[in-house]
């Protein structure tokens, strides 16, 4: 453990060596940046500018603290500021375990001096929360309306003092998909009225349209919505001089030629300078869905987006481009990753997987975070469904991840480790077997049902130990272990990781227990550095 007065007088070489990531930084420092602008799984991400800052939210689904916050100042340089959804409702449901229900598309506007943002929750209905800042504290979540498949709210509050709310459908709960309706609101935008009006049926060549976005300019109103499929659709773009329609309608970016699928839903913004951009997601695999930037101008009242590469008259995704001008120069961010655990107060990278319990774990003063040994699972091969794991998304394509823990066991089968979870996962896990403490590789594939192995234990003679994982292109995991933060040794198989249900890969931590005790047993974890 950390000796203390050398805690509160030095801050260790590695906490100054970068006040950045170490893996991904899109800021070429030369005016240009290369996409994507966040390596991680920020998907169906919304923005709006306030002034001179930008702020954006994203899905969480069942992860909470949910609702993320990043800002930025250049539309490049982002970083995580806080959550506006510390629990997740209704509470006995999120609770527990529910992978890829909760929140899905939000939309993030402000109106009135104040941030509102719209989230759908597709076996619930459609909420509003807003705040007078971005950091919060931000409301308890309204039902504005209740129905099964409602998902993708945007909102427009027009110029005359009528509100409107756009939406999709999701098949699954609706069992009606692939269109998009406007229906009214009252003043306060807490109550959508039930005279939605259908504005677009993409069954005929606009295939799975979803994720609208509404906006007003020229007297027209737009509808931003992507179609064709997550990994292989569109941007469309609706418009119309009337709220209701008709609506034109004219794909304005698609893949083409370029590396990069989708491109899928995301956000207009305009700076203060005036110029157009517009912020997407592409489909990764087991990276997520991750955040681009593009280019866009205006030409006979339709927007322009990317660089049309191929002169089809359709904008194509770019890789570098000149960065946004927003009338100054401001330095490089990016959303945290590696945590030394130096602050009484968890990062904002890390998040859990259902409504955190006050008895899952704390941060400290003295430099470590405990993390208690809990019985939340009742066999090891439903690490799946454990809601205390504490994880955070794959920041870049190749990266390592290396943490120092101290094990105070207390109780036979007690157990920590390092963690690669998706709907396939793969962990170290150190493990108190009859009083002796024993590292092995646990993996798990679904298929139906799940089929874990594992690897031979090895003997870990002290409490104290350093866990590795190496992630290459392509997700593949090599894990190592060390007992002096010198010569790691390599154990199990390399591991494959896969995505979540709508959600990346994540790594991270966890701690667990085969027994009910009034006297859990914990690992104090000492730091979770990600670098190359």
């Amino acid at each position: 453990m950390k000796n203390i007065k050398i805690f509160f007088l030095v801050l260790s070489a590695f906490s100054i060596q970068h006040n950045y990531a170490q893996v991904w930084v899109p800021d070429n420092g030369d005016g240009t940046y290369t996409n994507p602008i966040i390596h991680a799984d920020y998907s169906d991400p919304d923005a709006v500018r306030v002034g001179d800052d930008f702020y954006m939210t994203a899905s969480s689904f069942n992860c909470i603290p949910g609702l993320p916050i990043l800002h930025s100042k250049d539309l490049v340089n982002w970083k995580i500021i806080g959550y506006a959804m510390t629990r997740q409702i209704p509470i006995e449901t999120f609770d527990k375990v529910q992978h890829g229900n909760g929140v899905w598309a939000p939309s993030i506007t402000f109106h009135n001096n104040e941030f509102y943002i719209y989230y759908p929750d597709p076996d619930f209905g459609i909420y509003m929360i807003k705040a007078k800042k971005a950091e919060g504290p931000w409301s308890e979540p309204v039902m504005v309306k209740a129905g099964l498949g409602l998902i993708d709210p945007s909102p427009l509050w027009d110029d005359d003092g009528k509100v409107y709310l756009v939406h999709a459908y999701a098949g699954s709960r609706a069992k009606i998909k692939s269109l998009i309706t406007v229906c009214t609101m009252n003043e306060e935008g807490t109550i959508a009225n039930n005279d939605e009006v259908m504005v677009i049926d993409g069954h005929e060549s606009e295939g799975t349209i979803e994720g609208p976005k509404f906006y007003k300019r020229n007297n027209y109103y737009y509808i931003f919505a992507p179609a064709g499929g997550v990994s292989t659709g569109w941007q469309t773009v609706l418009r119309s001089k009337n709220v209701f329609g008709p609506y034109e309608k004219k794909k304005v970016l698609e893949q083409g030629k370029t590396a990069i699928n989708g491109p899928h839903q995301g956000a207009w913004v305009q700076t203060q300078t005036g110029e157009d951009w517009f912020l997407h997601f592409q489909d990764k695999g087991a990276y997520g869905r991750i955040v681009h930037l593009q280019p866009m101008k205006w030409e006979n009242d339709w927007p322009v987006m990317g660089q049309d590469f191929d002169k089809n008259g359709i904008g194509e995704p770019v890789t570098t481009f000149k960065k946004p001008n927003v009338g100054k120069k401001y330095p490089i961010e990016t959303p945290a990753e590696s945590d030394e655990f130096n602050v009484p107060k968890l990062g904002l990278q890390w998040q859990w997987q259902a409504n955190a319990q006050v008895q899952w774990g704390f941060p400290t003063s003295l430099g470590y975070l405990n993390l208690f040994c809990l019985p939340t699972i009742k066999e090891s091969n439903k690490i799946f469904e454990a809601p205390n794991l504490l994880l955070q998304k794959f920041p870049a394509e190749e990266f390592t991840t290396t943490t120092k823990v101290t094990f105070n066991t207390r109780l036979n089968g007690e157990s920590t480790g390092l963690l690669i979870m998706g709907l396939d996962y793969s962990y170290l896990c150190l493990r108190n077997d009859n009083g002796k403490l024993y590292l092995n590789q646990k993996t798990g594939t679904f298929d139906k049902k799940i089929d874990e192995t594992e690897t031979a234990p090895v003997l870990i003679s002290n409490t104290t130990i350093y866990l590795r994982v190496k992630v290459k292109k392509g997700g593949i995991c090599s894990f190592s272990y060390s007992l002096d933060d010198k010569k790691y040794s390599p154990i199990g198989n390399d591991f494959t990781s896969k995505e979540g249900k709508w959600i990346g890969a994540k790594v991270g931590l966890f701690a667990l227990s085969e027994k009910v005790t009034n006297d859990s047993g914990n690992v104090a974890v000492d730091w979770f550095r990600i670098t190359k």
